[in-house]
């Protein structure tokens, strides 16, 4: 799979490579961005994206400082990625605090008896309440979707 990541990236390179000089400037990486993606990317932004992988100070991108900064915006999505599975893993084992009864949902019940627990005690009609802005199907419960969007 690698390999084919790699002959699609150097093909990719091949096609941004307008002018065949075996170097991709910024004004090429912007055709190409405005024909394949449909968004004018300013100059700067393409200029500073050549910049930051541009290892000789040319301006310009050889083939393999084309396939090193394609391969950092692989590793930044890869973190995203990672982050979000960390968020995820943190909001189950909160979820799992408030779920106290075992219904995989937060109950008014549930939610008060932890906030009691925290010294923050409501009612139930403070917890029916607090748990009616976020209930999105109107079922009186909290579900674990309905937890991550109170969070965020």
């Amino acid at each position: 799979m690698v390999a084919t990541k790699s002959g699609e990236l150097r093909a990719l390179f091949a096609s941004l490579d307008q002018n065949g000089d075996g170097r991709v400037s910024a004004a090429e990486l912007r055709g190409c961005m405005r024909a394949t993606l449909g968004e004018d990317v300013p100059a700067e932004e393409a200029e500073a994206l050549v910049a930051s992988a541009d290892a000789n100070g040319d301006g310009l991108l050889c083939e393999a400082e084309f396939l090193e900064l394609a391969q950092q915006a692989a590793w930044a999505g890869h973190a995203g990625e990672e982050d979000d599975e960390l968020r995820i893993r943190a909001l189950r084992e909160a979820f799992g605090m408030y779920e106290m009864e075992g219904q995989g949902c937060i109950t008014p019940a549930s939610l008060g008896r932890m906030l009691g627990r925290l010294g923050a005690e409501q009612g139930a009609v403070e917890c029916r309440a607090m748990i009616c802005r976020f209930d999105l199907d109107g079922d009186g419960v909290l579900s674990f979707d309905e937890f991550k969007i109170m969070m965020s």
